[in-house]
C-alpha cells in the first residue's frame, strides 16, 4: 500500500541540502543509471524511490563500494520478495567489505609506526649531528635570540652602558 511519502517529490536542490552532495554528483549518478528523476520541463524532479537510492549509494561510497557493486546490489530491490534477496547478497559484500576495511586499518596502522619510527630515526641523528636542521629549529632559534637580545639589552640598561636606549633616564 502507497504511503504520502511514497508520492512525496524532491528537487535536487532539497536532495543536495539533506544528503550534503552536490548537484553535480546527483546528475553523475543519473548518468551513470543510479538515479532516474522525472523530468518537467529542464527540471528534474526526484521521487521517494531515488531518494532512497541516494541514501544507499551515498551510504555505499562512504563504506567503500565501487558505484557498479552499489548498482548490482540496487537492481537486485524486489518487493516481491520483501528484498530478502537483494538484503542476502548486500550481507555478504557487507561482510566482506567490513573485513577489507579492517584489513586496511591494519595496514595505515602498521605503515604510521613505521613512518613515526623513520622520524624519530632522523630527528636522533639531526640532533646529533645538525640540530638546526630539525623541524621547528628556526623558530625556535628566533625565539631563543629574542629573548638573549632581550635578555643582553636589559642587562646593558641597568648596567649603564647605553644610557641612551632609555628615554626616561636623565642624559648627563
Amino acid at each position: 500500500m502507497a504511503t504520502a511519502d511514497d508520492h512525496r517529490t524532491y528537487s535536487i536542490r532539497q536532495l543536495c541540502r539533506e544528503f550534503g552532495a552536490t548537484a553535480r554528483a546527483l546528475r553523475f549518478y543519473e548518468d551513470k543509471g543510479l538515479l532516474t528523476p522525472a523530468r518537467k520541463g529542464q527540471t528534474r524532479v526526484y521521487g521517494s524511490r531515488d531518494r532512497a537510492r541516494l541514501k544507499l549509494i551515498l551510504r555505499g561510497r562512504r563504506i567503500g563500494f565501487t558505484l557498479q557493486e552499489i548498482q548490482d546490489m540496487l537492481d537486485l530491490y524486489d518487493r516481491n520478495d520483501g528484498n530478502a534477496h537483494q538484503m542476502a547478497v548486500s550481507l555478504r559484500r557487507h561482510r566482506a567489505q567490513i573485513e577489507a576495511l579492517k584489513q586496511q586499518r591494519e595496514d595505515l596502522d602498521g605503515a604510521i609506526e613505521m613512518a613515526e619510527a623513520a622520524c624519530a630515526a632522523m630527528e636522533e641523528r639531526l640532533t646529533n649531528i645538525r640540530p638546526d636542521l630539525l623541524p621547528g629549529a628556526e623558530e625556535y632559534a628566533s625565539v631563543l635570540r629574542a629573548r638573549i637580545d632581550h635578555d643582553h639589552d636589559h642587562h646593558i640598561d641597568h648596567v649603564g652602558a647605553h644610557p641612551a636606549r632609555h628615554p626616561f633616564k636623565a642624559r648627563a
